[in-house]
């Protein structure tokens, strides 16, 4: 049994080392195997135009365990009432759990507290909430920082927000390998910076950026650095403290957990000095004909009926990631992505991004194939991947591609289904070439 202290709040995990590297899982259950880690995904036993299905298009979204699965319809059978509304016991009990999956969700990321911890629809909903409120503040002579790497759901709130407000929207440049130069940065961030907002991680390429190195050349600036973490936050262990990140954004769909919820998380001084972003029910304390006032955060943030049963979903897909422990994920996890971009260079006709180093996001080009044509194919094949933009155009752009075929890989994946992409991709070839 080993405990373990995150944000505050302890955990009790009865693991002796990793479900993937052959031991003891959380829980006290054995999770010794990646086959073991795999019983725990129904989703996995599909069979896809008569063959098994291989889901390696994990950066969209991850399949679920069954942990989570039981989580919701626990949740939705015993914990359905209405969260801080009534004083029956059926409220009660659905509030202690939703007030208990914030608890969990700001153990994740290393959160001084719960109440930094705002649940939201997902990253694109915490992002638009970030640049409506700290973009009301902006005016002209302001500027905000972001990356021609940033997901569509960054990029866009952030150009309306300055468009609003008569501020520069700045963009920093990417290189032939998806990264962003540290100097290239610099060089767009100044005393009108009023905002940073960078991924944690590419979607597009699997780029990590040094987050901890942008929070000090932001904060030098007097600048705000928000992060969108949807990327990382299944690979990578989160610490914000350690991130230097002024607020952090994730999605739970993205972490093995339930579609419509999320995390918002922001430095408790930074979110009491914001304005509500939604009105409702819930965020307020009085209202008057004259007038209103709200609540504290995070409740401010929260209008209406929240997502609490997916709260509860998502606090059992963090238990489940830390019963496995992030170094074996990321280390089974670098293993596949590593084989299947060694395998896809040696057919000679594929070209690949990234610099092989970040999150597993293996993006890659056929020469004369249109990434769809790819995609098509291999799904013939039971072997799911994404094709397209990736809700990044501006990194196609700079790299003056229009996008790519994309596979990305989950704890769950195998070897096995490394080799299906490899001889999928050169039956393509074979078959358009």
């Amino acid at each position: 049994m080993r405990w373990f202290r995150r944000g505050g709040q302890e955990f009790c995990v009865q693991r002796s080392g990793s479900a993937v590297g052959g031991r003891r899982g959380y829980g006290g259950r054995s999770e010794g195997t990646i086959d073991a880690v795999r019983s725990q995904f129904v989703g996995l036993q599909t069979e896809v135009h008569g063959h098994p299905l291989a889901w390696l298009d994990n950066a969209a979204t991850t399949l679920k365990p069954t942990v989570v699965l039981q989580a919701l319809t626990e949740g939705h059978t015993h914990a359905f009432a209405n969260v801080h509304r009534g004083v029956h016991a059926p409220s009660v009990r659905s509030t202690r759990r939703y007030e208990a999956a914030r608890a969990r969700a700001a153990a994740f990321v290393g959160a001084a507290s719960g109440e930094e911890v705002v649940f939201v629809r997902g990253a694109t909903e915490g992002l638009n909430l970030l640049a409506g409120t700290l973009g009301a503040r902006l005016g002209a002579g302001d500027n905000v920082v972001i990356t021609q790497l940033d997901h569509h759901a960054s990029f866009v709130p952030w150009q309306r927000a300055c468009a609003e407000a008569g501020a520069q929207l700045r963009v920093a440049p990417i290189d032939a390998l998806g990264r962003v130069a540290p100097d290239d940065l610099a060089a767009v961030i100044d005393e009108g910076t009023q905002v940073v907002c960078v991924p944690h991680a590419s979607n597009a390429f699997g780029t990590v950026l040094d987050v901890a190195a942008i929070a000090e050349l932001a904060h030098a600036h007097g600048a705000r650095l928000v992060v969108d973490g949807a990327q990382a936050a299944p690979h990578l262990p989160i610490d914000v403290g350690r991130l230097g990140a002024d607020a952090y954004v994730l999605s739970g769909h993205k972490v093995y957990g339930p579609q419509g919820i999320g995390v918002l998380w922001a430095r408790a001084e930074l979110l009491e000095s914001l304005p509500p972003w939604q009105a409702g029910g819930e965020m307020v304390l009085t209202v008057t004909e004259a007038g209103t006032t709200y609540r504290e955060p995070p409740h401010r943030f929260e209008a209406g009926t929240p997502n609490a049963v997916g709260a509860m979903g998502l606090a059992a897909a963090f238990d489940f990631l830390y019963g496995i422990g992030f170094e074996a994920v990321a280390a089974h996890e670098r293993s596949l992505a590593q084989a299947a971009r060694e395998g896809l260079a040696e057919l000679g006709r594929v070209r690949l991004f990234g610099d092989g180093t970040g999150v597993p996001v293996v993006s890659f080009l056929v020469e004369g194939v249109h990434p769809h044509d790819v995609g098509t194919l291999l799904d013939l094949e039971g072997v799911a991947v994404r094709t397209g933009h990736h809700c990044a155009m501006p990194a196609m752009e700079a790299l003056d591609i229009a996008g790519t075929t994309r596979a990305s890989f989950a704890v769950y994946n195998t070897r096995q289904e490394v080799d299906r992409l490899v001889a999928a991709v050169r039956h393509t070839i074979e078959t358009l070439g």
